[in-house]
């Protein structure tokens, strides 16, 4: 059992753990102080549903109807570079870059953001349901502790990620550093939302 658990933790982990548009709206959010519960507990809860949805057995449904996953890549490729493209202007508006000033996110926006940038990205479902939930099931009747071990991977990754983030908040006292980041967002939503569209 606990080997499952932490093999499952481990794949979790490796899943999770990379530059990405939520990771990437996470980090930002985090450094700002603005948000992050709210943000956190959507990527968490959002991880509950899709991966103990696929360890219950949808990733055979999305097998079954591939046509699904087109449509979420042409429409989170869109998304991705359009919010590739406000983070490009963020970068470029200087009066914008401190984190204590622009415009700030209400819960309710927060929430809507990090819900697009998750449940739009066709990767979240291959990895989260098809990858996971068929990782999971092979351990038979074990698959359960499993998904215990990937949702701590979840919960210790996106709590760290949120909170630890203010540890930079020094580093991003600076307009340049917020330009930097801001720049290294939009070239990664851009270059994720370009990949969608391309496949």
């Amino acid at each position: 059992m606990f080997q499952v658990a932490l093999t499952g933790l481990l794949t979790g982990l490796a899943l999770i753990v990379a530059v990405g548009a939520q990771n990437a709206f996470l980090l930002r959010q985090g450094i700002r102080g603005e948000q992050v519960l709210p943000i956190v507990l959507t990527c968490l809860l959002s991880d509950v549903v899709a991966i103990t949805l696929g360890v219950a057995g949808l990733g055979v449904v999305l097998e079954r109807w591939p046509a699904v996953l087109p449509i979420a890549q042409v429409l989170g490729g869109l998304y991705l570079i359009a919010f590739g493209v406000h983070a490009a202007m963020r970068a470029w508006r200087p009066s914008a870059l401190e984190a204590g000033e622009g415009t700030a996110l209400t819960p309710g926006r927060a929430v809507l953001l990090t819900l697009a940038l998750t449940w739009l990205n066709p990767h979240f479902y291959l990895d989260a349901v098809l990858m996971l939930g068929t990782v999971a099931n092979s351990f038979g009747a074990d698959r359960w502790w499993f998904l215990s071990g990937t949702l701590v991977a979840s919960l210790l990754w996106f709590f760290g990620l949120g909170y630890g983030a203010r540890l930079l908040r020094g580093l991003f006292a600076r307009p340049g550093a917020w330009r930097v980041l801001d720049s290294v967002i939009a070239v990664i939503m851009g270059a994720l939302g370009i990949g969608l569209l391309a496949h």
